[in-house]
C-alpha cells in the first residue's frame, strides 16, 4: 500500500488561542465565522433492525418479503442489509428534531406492520438476545455475496448479526467532513456509551453494555478514524481497495467518515436503540458536536488529537460499562464517571445546541436517560423480572414501536458536581 500523508497531530492541550491575529482584525473573516455559527446543519438517520420470529423470537431471514410489503409505503427508505434477518430504514434530510422524530416514528410503524404480516417482530438491538436456529443467510446480490466470500473468516459460523444506528450531518464538502471528523474523536466514546444497547448476545449476558462494538470490530477498518486531509483520504481509500483489504470504499467503517454517496459526515458508533428518545438524543448530540467543532475550525482553534491507544481504550471501556460505570478521558487518560463525561459533552456543545433550538429538548432527554440508564440497563431490567430471554425480545419489540411502558430501573444517575471544570475550548473532554 502506498504511503499516506496525515495531518500533523498536536498534543491534547487547552487551546486558549483563537488563531492568527488576522482572525481578530479582519472584518470579513469575523463575518464569515458569524454566518457559519448561524447556519443550521441538516440531519439524517439510518437504523438497522433485527427481524425475529414471532414465536421463537430467534432471528428470522424474511427481509425480502418484509421489504416487498413495506416498499409501497416507504419506497427507497427501506433497504436490505447484509443478512436477510436484518432490515434498514433511513430518513430524508431534516433540519429539526421534531421532523426527525416524526419520520422515524412513521418508518418504524410501517416496517413493524410489514414485519407482522410475515410473522416477525421488528427489534432494535445491537445483537440478538436469542441465537438463530440456523446459520444466517447472506442477502442476494453481487456485493454482499462477494463480501461473504472475501471475509468468510470474519463471518465464522454465520450465527452473529450486529445492528447499528448511523447519524449523518450535512456538510459542504468532503474536506469539511474530514476536518470535522478529525476533531470529533475524543467525544465519540461518550456517544458510544449513551447508545450502548447490546448486553445480551445469542443466549448469554456478554458482561458488556455494547457487545456489538466488540463483534463489529472484527471487520477491517472498524474503529477510530485516522486524522487525514482530503488528499491523504483519497490516497488511503484508493490504496485500501487496490491492495485488497477492502472490497470497495463503502467498506470504510471508521467511527466517523465522509459518506461516499451523499454530502454528509457519518457517525457510526451507536448501537441501534429501541427507545426512540435515545436515537433523537444521539442525533442532536452529533449535530451539536459537529457544529461546535466546525466553528472551532473557522476560529482556527487547535484540535485535540489524543494518542490512538488511549482513544481505543476509551472505546473499549464505553463498550464494557456504557453509562453504568466509568469512562476514559482519552486526552488525560483519567477515568471518570461516564455521566461526568456526558455532562461535559453537554456543556461543551450547549451553544451549538441552543443555536439549533435543541438545548431544552436535549436536557429533557438527558434527564429521562438518567432514569432509564440507557438501552443496556433496560435490557437487563427486562431480563431480571423473570429471567427469560424472550422477555427481553418482547420488551425491545414493544419499545421499538412505542407501545412499551417506560423502562424505570430502580436508580437515577445524578448530575456531575457543578464544581467540576468545564471542557476545554479546544474540543477535548479534559486537558492536561
Amino acid at each position: 500500500m502506498s504511503a499516506t500523508k496525515t495531518v500533523p497531530p498536536v498534543r491534547c492541550a487547552r487551546g486558549g488561542a483563537s488563531g492568527p491575529a488576522q482572525a481578530d482584525t479582519d472584518k470579513a473573516a469575523r463575518a464569515a465565522v458569524a454566518a457559519l455559527r448561524a447556519q443550521r446543519m441538516t440531519l439524517g438517520v439510518e437504523e438497522e433492525f433485527l427481524l425475529v420470529d414471532r414465536v421463537t423470537r430467534a432471528p428470522a431471514g424474511r427481509a425480502p418479503q418484509v421489504i416487498a410489503s413495506a416498499t409501497p409505503a416507504l419506497g427507497p427508505r427501506v433497504e436490505p442489509e447484509f443478512y436477510t434477518a436484518q432490515i434498514e430504514i433511513h430518513t430524508d434530510p431534516v433540519d429539526d428534531l421534531v421532523d426527525l422524530r416524526r419520520q422515524l416514528t412513521w418508518l418504524r410503524r410501517e416496517l413493524a406492520r410489514a414485519a407482522a404480516a410475515h410473522d416477525c417482530l421488528l427489534v432494535a438491538t445491537g445483537t440478538p438476545p436469542i441465537p438463530p436456529e440456523h446459520p444466517l443467510t447472506v442477502t442476494a446480490g453481487r456485493r454482499y455475496q462477494a463480501m461473504a466470500t472475501q471475509y468468510a473468516h470474519v463471518l465464522g459460523a454465520r450465527d452473529q448479526v450486529v445492528s447499528g444506528c448511523h447519524v449523518h450531518v450535512g456538510v459542504k464538502s468532503r474536506a469539511e467532513a474530514l476536518g470535522i471528523a478529525n476533531r470529533l474523536g475524543p467525544w465519540l466514546p461518550v456517544l458510544q456509551a449513551i447508545a450502548a444497547n447490546s448486553p445480551y448476545d445469542r443466549g448469554r449476558d456478554s458482561a458488556h453494555a455494547s457487545w456489538r462494538a466488540v463483534e463489529h470490530a472484527r471487520w477491517p477498518t472498524v474503529g477510530p478514524a485516522p486524522v487525514l486531509d482530503e488528499a491523504a483520504y483519497e490516497r488511503l481509500a484508493e490504496g485500501l481497495v487496490r491492495d485488497g483489504l477492502l472490497l470497495d470504499r463503502r467498506m470504510i467503517y471508521w467511527y466517523a467518515r465522509p459518506s461516499e454517496h451523499v454530502p454528509t459526515l457519518e457517525i457510526r458508533v451507536a448501537d441501534t436503540n429501541a427507545d426512540l428518545d435515545t436515537v433523537i438524543l444521539i442525533a442532536a448530540l452529533v449535530r451539536g458536536l459537529a457544529a461546535t467543532v466546525r466553528t472551532d475550525m473557522a476560529d482556527h482553534r487547535p484540535a485535540p488529537f489524543p494518542q490512538p491507544a488511549r482513544l481505543r481504550a476509551a472505546h473499549r471501556l464505553a463498550a464494557i460499562d456504557g453509562l453504568a460505570g466509568e469512562g476514559l478521558d482519552p486526552c488525560s487518560a483519567v477515568r471518570r464517571p461516564a455521566w461526568a463525561l456526558v455532562d461535559r459533552l453537554r456543556e461543551r456543545i450547549a451553544p451549538a445546541l441552543d443555536r439549533h433550538g435543541d438545548l431544552d429538548r436535549v436536557d429533557a432527554l438527558l434527564e429521562s436517560l438518567r432514569h432509564t440508564g440507557g438501552g443496556a440497563a433496560c435490557q437487563r431490567h427486562a431480563f431480571g423480572q423473570h429471567h427469560r430471554l424472550t422477555d427481553i425480545v418482547d420488551d425491545l419489540a414493544r419499545t421499538t414501536t412505542g407501545t412499551a411502558d417506560r423502562c424505570r430501573p430502580n436508580r437515577r444517575w445524578p448530575r456531575s458536581p457543578t464544581t467540576e471544570s468545564p471542557a476545554s475550548p479546544s474540543g477535548s473532554p479534559t486537558t492536561t
